[in-house]
């Protein structure tokens, strides 16, 4: 005796490998389909639908089964309610709730499909049943009386579908590599920054000192300056270093213009932020004249928000980090639902950080000099993301030439 489920799937599920990985998935646990009906879209834009019966020997492995493949997309027949249960003490989720992807998702409840906002990997799914809407929340967050979901039943997530148009994502296809064409790829990157511009969303930097250590400062300054970065992310380092530069024209200990290491240059950044405290915050640095150039002092001319993360690494630190780090989170957490791109450059945690707060629509390039950081940046489950070998030094600078010279094309 076998159990079984019927399941559905909708859209270009051929050319982009979902029929694939349900198949796949399915023999991977054990379990059999039959297909019961499939059509094939004609032309390039038609979607394409498939309906099958997957089945196993016990409801067990059945059950385990269903839930990878909802994680697929696939519509289960005869989807019922979810189930909610109230949250009796904070920070403490009933047992078995629903462990979110990044991907769009939807809950079946009250007779309606409802969209769940604010999309993030590892959260939970918080349902205000008077206004009928949901919302993905992280466990730290849980107040008693809160309704969370319990289970996988009555829930629908859209595995994102490969982009019908091949560009830079496709064409990378999510592999790591040095030997890539870099000013190529960096010339695609432009394009898509652009087009994600011009369509109204922002782009965010995440970014380590690299960046100012290896001379792309400058760069970054005047892509903030130009409208191309609209948020930035980043801990104490980069924003230290930062002022150092502006304030002494040196990074560890060393002068960026002439290359030359400067007697007692290695106290800089501490005399740097020792003068920021004086002035009571890098807002007021910059006002009164103590910051007059940078990355910093150009997202304060140019009313770009910043969030600064404090680590338990972390010299001073300066008055604007933010040092406990759920608050961090929060002020992140702000920004992202306006972001399209995310650039991160040369900063492995924080950019993993970011990572996990974002949801899989938004374009991801992780840029660092070790491929073995832009493999890790890269797996954070998003469906749009490259990945460049590259020195901070050399990427941020092409970047900023290409974008350029498109914009005044």
């Amino acid at each position: 005796m076998k159990f079984s489920r019927e399941i559905e799937l909708r859209g270009h599920i051929v050319d982009s490998g979902i029929l694939a990985k349900v198949m796949d998935c399915v023999v991977e646990y054990n379990g059999d389909f039959e297909t019961e009906e499939f059509s094939l879209g004609r032309q390039k834009t038609d979607p394409s639908y498939a309906r099958m019966q997957i089945s196993a020997k016990t409801p067990e492995e059945l059950t385990q089964i269903i839930s990878e493949l909802r994680r697929l997309g696939v519509l289960v027949t005869g989807e019922e309610e979810v189930t909610l249960q109230n949250v009796i003490k904070a920070k403490v989720a009933p047992e078995g709730f629903y462990s979110t992807t990044n991907h769009p998702t939807y809950i079946h409840h009250d007779g309606e499909w409802i969209a769940v906002a604010n999309m993030k990997m590892d959260a939970l799914i918080r349902v205000d049943a008077a206004t009928k809407t949901a919302s993905c929340v992280v466990q730290g967050k849980l107040l008693p009386g809160d309704n969370v979901v319990v289970g996988e039943e009555g829930v629908r997530v859209d595995f994102p579908e490969r982009p019908r148009e091949i560009g830079v994502f496709e064409f990378m296809g999510g592999e790591v590599s040095s030997e890539r064409p870099s000013k190529t790829m960096i010339r695609q990157i432009a394009k898509e920054l652009l087009q994600i511009k011009q369509s109204g969303k922002k782009i965010a930097l995440v970014g380590g000192p690299a960046i100012i250590h290896t001379g792309a400062a400058e760069a970054v300054s005047a892509m903030i300056r130009e409208g191309y970065i609209n948020v930035l992310f980043a801990g104490n380092a980069l924003a230290a270093h930062d002022l150092e530069y502006s304030i002494f024209g040196t990074s560890l200990g060393m002068d960026l213009r002439t290359g030359e290491l400067v007697s007692g240059g290695h106290r800089h950044h501490l005399y740097a932020i020792n003068k920021i405290m004086d002035a009571g915050s890098i807002y007021a640095a910059v006002k009164t004249g103590i910051v007059t150039s940078g990355i910093m002092h150009e997202c304060i001319k140019n009313n770009v928000p910043f969030v600064l993360a404090g680590s338990i690494r972390d010299d001073g630190p300066l008055p604007d980090v933010i040092q406990n780090v759920i608050d961090a989170q929060d002020a992140m957490r702000k920004h992202i639902p306006e972001l399209g791109m995310v650039l991160m450059v040369a900063t492995l945690l924080h950019s993993i950080a970011v990572g996990n707060l974002l949801p899989s629509h938004v374009k991801t390039i992780c840029v660092d000099i070790n491929p073995a950081s832009v493999t890790k940046l890269m797996d954070r489950g998003t469906s749009q993301a490259i990945g460049m070998v590259s020195d901070a030094g050399t990427f941020m600078p092409l970047l900023l030439e290409e974008l350029r010279a498109l914009s005044s094309a």
